[in-house]
């Protein structure tokens, strides 16, 4: 199953604040009080005034993004992170393997990255989008790393992601329809049709 990601993260509020005035900002939420803005082509327009740039080569440790930050886009995160910590993060798998990447801002200016990973021979506190949302401010939880602790594992694509946030869906919707699903196979009185609803879902 591939996974692809492009997205700016950080507090709830500080991203709220940033965007409330944006026709193509869709905030989802995260865990622990944080905030996934998927990054479009829209979205970059309507932030910078000028259509994306795209890396002409695959990211590698010299080019760590697909998408390359521009100085209006990196200026723009940089005075974002005033607020608070700010991180932009991609990532890209299929088959196995992939890739991510992850720069962090905070006070005004870059003070991580960006890093780039494709072998994850590092422990895994280090690979860049843990070590990136560390850096956030995420807390360790009963997840195996920061990146499921927020719940960046919850939607696979920019489009799971816009979709994630038009509904104001929760961080915990998946566990939440699982125990419902649950509950009515244990015999519990449910809502007449919603294990039907469920089962769209894909909740097995």
């Amino acid at each position: 199953m591939s996974y692809q990601l492009s997205a700016v993260v950080a507090d709830v509020e500080l991203l709220r604040e940033q965007t409330a005035d944006l026709d193509h900002a869709v905030l989802a939420a995260l865990r622990q009080d944080f905030a996934l803005l998927p990054v479009t082509p829209q979205l970059v327009q309507e932030l910078t005034g000028d259509l994306p740039d795209f890396a002409p080569d695959e990211p590698s440790a010299a080019q760590p993004f697909e998408l390359v930050l521009a100085p209006a886009l990196d200026g723009l995160l940089a005075r974002w992170s005033r607020q608070g910590p700010v991180a932009y993060l991609e990532a890209e798998f299929a088959g196995g393997l992939g890739r991510q990447a992850a720069a962090v801002w905070l006070h005004g200016r870059l003070t991580f990255g960006p890093r780039y990973d494709d072998s994850f021979a590092a422990p895994r506190p280090d690979w860049p989008i843990n070590a990136a949302l560390a850096r956030l401010g995420a807390e360790p939880g009963r997840w195996i790393d920061p990146f499921a602790e927020l719940g960046l594992h919850l939607e696979r694509n920019t489009t799971g992601w816009l979709i994630h946030g038009r509904r104001g869906l929760s961080a915990d919707y998946w566990d939440e329809l699982a125990e419902e699903w649950e509950e009515q196979q244990s015999g519990d009185q449910q809502q007449p049709g919603r294990l039907g609803a469920v089962g769209d879902w894909g909740i097995p």
